[in-house]
């Protein structure tokens, strides 16, 4: 398969680049939400990951 079809882990599994397409797709799939839920939050909460999940209400 080739690399532009696959979802990419981010480099930086801490902070989220809003900015990166494939980086939008794999964390909306980690999160289980929706691109604009996931845009939202890092609007609201930031960028870090653990920030998200709390703002998210994830475990």
């Amino acid at each position: 398969m080739p690399d532009d079809m696959e979802i990419r882990v981010p480099q930086d599994d801490e902070r989220i680049d809003i900015t990166d397409l494939k980086e939008v797709d794999y964390w909306t799939k980690c999160f289980g939400v929706s691109e604009a839920r996931l845009r939202m939050a890092v609007a609201s909460a930031g960028t870090m990951k653990d920030d998200l999940r709390i703002y998210l209400g994830l475990p």
